[in-house]
C-alpha cells in the first residue's frame, strides 16, 4: 500500500508543476497588469509604468517563461508568492485569507458528503418508497439551483427573520462579530453561527449530487451476489448491508469527492463574496478585476493544492477500502 501511496504522491506532484505553469501562463495571456497603472489619473508617463511592472514581475514586454521562472524560484527558495499589484506581498493576503476559505470549504464539502453517502443508501435501501421519492424531489430541486442563488435565499431568509424578530436570528454577514468578548467557548459559538448560512448554500448542493450517485451505486450492490452470500451465511439484512454492501457502494464515491472539491471552491467564491466572508474565492474575483497576475496565480496554486490533496485522500480511502488496489 505504501509503494501504491508514494506513486500517486509523484503522480501529483507532477501535476501540481503543471497545474502551476499553465495557471501561470495563462494569467499572463489574459490579464493585462499594464491597464491597471494607464488608467489612473493623471496617467503615469510610459517608462515608469514599465518599471513598476518590472519590479512587480509583471512585465509583459518579458518573456512569460522568465517571469514564470522568477516567479518559481522565489516560491521554492523563499515561500514568496510574489507582489500583488499593489506592491504588496501576495503572502500576507494568502495567510489572512486561507483559514477563512479552509473553514468554510472543508466543513461545506464533509458534511455535503457524509449527509448524501447517508441519504443515498437510505433512499437505495427504500426504493420507490415514500422517503426515497421525497429525498429525489429534493435532491433534484437542489441540483437545478445554483449555489449562489440558493446562497441568497438563505442570506434573505435570514433578513426576514430578523425584521420579524426584531433582532439578527442567524448572523449572514462576515464571519465572526467584531469586538466580540468572552472566552474560547464564546468565539467558537460565534464562528458557528456565522458559518451555519455559508456552509448550508455549499452542502446542500452536495448532499443533493452524493445522494444521486449513492443511490445508484447501493442499488447495483444490492442485487449482488456476495450480499446475498453474506446474507446465506447468517448475516442479518442490515449487518451485511453495512459491512459488505456501504462498504463497496461508498469507493466510487472516494473519487467523486477529490474531483469535485474544484467545483465546490468555485461556488465558495460566490458564497464568499454574498456572505462578506474575506476569503480566497473573494480574492480571486477581486484580482482578476484588477487584472493581477500574482494574486490570480497564488490563489489558482491553492486551488491545485486543495484538489491534489483530496485526490491523494481519495486514493488512500479506495486503498484501504478496496484490497485488489493495495497488491
Amino acid at each position: 500500500m505504501l509503494r501504491y501511496l508514494a506513486q500517486r504522491l509523484a503522480y501529483y506532484a507532477v501535476l501540481l508543476v503543471a497545474a502551476v505553469f499553465l495557471s501561470y501562463a495563462l494569467s499572463s495571456g489574459a490579464l493585462q497588469p499594464r491597464t491597471y497603472f494607464e488608467a489612473k489619473v493623471p496617467r503615469p508617463a510610459a517608462a515608469s509604468i514599465d518599471r513598476q511592472l518590472t519590479a512587480l514581475n509583471l512585465n509583459d514586454r518579458t518573456p512569460v517563461v522568465e517571469r514564470f521562472g522568477r516567479w518559481a524560484g522565489g516560491v521554492l527558495q523563499h515561500g514568496d508568492l510574489g507582489r500583488t499589484i499593489h506592491d504588496t506581498p501576495v503572502n500576507d493576503d494568502f495567510r489572512r485569507r486561507i483559514g477563512v476559505s479552509l473553514r468554510l470549504l472543508l466543513i461545506g464539502s464533509l458534511l455535503g458528503m457524509l449527509l448524501g453517502v447517508a441519504g443515498g443508501a437510505w433512499s437505495a435501501v427504500k426504493q420507490y418508497r415514500i422517503t426515497d421519492r421525497a429525498l429525489t424531489v429534493v435532491s433534484f430541486v437542489l441540483l437545478s439551483t445554483p449555489v449562489f442563488l440558493l446562497a441568497l435565499l438563505l442570506k434573505n431568509g435570514a433578513i426576514a427573520a430578523k425584521d420579524v424578530a426584531g433582532h439578527e436570528v442567524v448572523p449572514f454577514t462576515g464571519y465572526e462579530t467584531p469586538g466580540l468578548a468572552g472566552g474560547l467557548g464564546a468565539h467558537l459559538a460565534d464562528w458557528g453561527l456565522h458559518l451555519l448560512l455559508p456552509t448550508l448554500s455549499l452542502a446542500l448542493g452536495g448532499l443533493a449530487t452524493y445522494s444521486r450517485y449513492q443511490r445508484g451505486t447501493m442499488l447495483d450492490v444490492l442485487g449482488s451476489d456476495y450480499l446475498r452470500t453474506a446474507e446465506a451465511k447468517g448475516l442479518t439484512r442490515n449487518r451485511a448491508l453495512l459491512k459488505h454492501g456501504l462498504r463497496t457502494a461508498v469507493i466510487p464515491m472516494s473519487t467523486m469527492f477529490a474531483y469535485s472539491f474544484l467545483g465546490i471552491f468555485t461556488g465558495a467564491a460566490f458564497t464568499e463574496t454574498i456572505f462578506g466572508w474575506h476569503g480566497m474565492g473573494e480574492w480571486f474575483i477581486q484580482s482578476i478585476n484588477e487584472q493581477d497576475v500574482n494574486a490570480v496565480v497564488a490563489v489558482n496554486l491553492f486551488a491545485a493544492v486543495v484538489v491534489l490533496a483530496s485526490g491523494f485522500l481519495a486514493d488512500t480511502l479506495h486503498a484501504a477500502l478496496d484490497p485488489r488496489v493495495r497488491r
